[in-house]
């Protein structure tokens, strides 16, 4: 059912609530004929959703101010919000085909949903009806290394060889087998980033490992794509990335 809010609740209801879920807010008003039409066809999508997607609807008559905000000049208005932005939108009673698309582009697909799930099943599946998505691949790819299965991470990586997190996981498997700093990988593993990637820095500084006979020049080469393999989980604007891209710039 469709959520009436008001400027006093517009907050709460839709730019907060639009973090969790999207969130198509329907400005519309009670003697406008084309809003009474795409109404139905709004609350049916909806419906249709489970709870994806949630539909509030804001009587611009008794709430000109968030109108005025929302630069709405002509009704029916739907603006989708996501993360509390506007992220799609659309004027006039479009026929229901439209308003399915557009829910549509709001609510997680069953890719998305299986990602979210996180097992190697789950990112399996979520790779066979998505297998160009390198956010899926490179989920598929750790959950195999967290069993060791190497190979199989390869495999799940190997059309995206222009991505740094696929080319820092290759890397890892190499310098694995070579046996380069172990250490490195097992607080990878377990969520220390900062101790994996001081130990990697210093490998980097290295001339060899005791139980390595990888080309040292090649060795280095894998070791700084392993690094940036793991920065580029980061926001380049977080204190950490910038602080060790720093550091491998110094090293290198």
């Amino acid at each position: 059912m469709p959520l009436d809010t008001t400027e006093t609740d517009f907050e709460r209801d839709v730019v907060e609530r639009s973090k969790q879920v999207p969130v198509v807010v329907d400005f519309w008003a009670e003697w406008c004929g084309p809003c009474r039409q795409l109404g139905p066809a709004l609350e049916a999508a909806e419906s249709k959703r489970g709870g994806d997607v949630v539909l509030a609807k804001v009587d611009v008559d008794s709430n000109q101010a968030l109108a005025a905000r929302f630069g709405v000049q002509g009704i029916p208005a739907v603006k989708a919000f996501r993360d509390g932005k506007i992220v799609d939108e659309f004027v006039g009673a479009v026929p229901p085909a439209k308003v399915e698309a557009f829910f549509d582009g709001l609510a997680p697909s069953r890719a998305d949903q299986l990602l979210a799930a996180g097992d190697e099943l789950s990112l399996r599946e979520a790779s066979e009806l998505e297998p160009r998505r390198a956010d899926i691949a490179l989920a598929l790819a750790r959950a195999r290394l967290a069993r060791g299965a190497e190979a199989e991470a390869l495999e799940a990586i190997q059309g995206f060889p222009d991505d740094f997190a696929a080319a820092g996981i290759a890397a890892r498997v190499r310098l694995v087998a070579a046996g380069v700093a172990p250490q490195a990988w097992s607080a990878l593993d377990g969520g220390n980033r900062t101790a994996a990637l001081d130990t990697l820095l210093e490998s980097l500084s290295q001339n060899g490992d005791a139980a390595g006979e990888m080309d040292p020049t090649e060795r280095r080469d894998l070791i700084r794509k392993a690094i940036i393999g793991v920065l580029a989980d980061l926001d380049p604007a977080d204190p950490t990335a910038r602080e060790y891209r720093r550091k491998l710039s110094a090293a290198l």
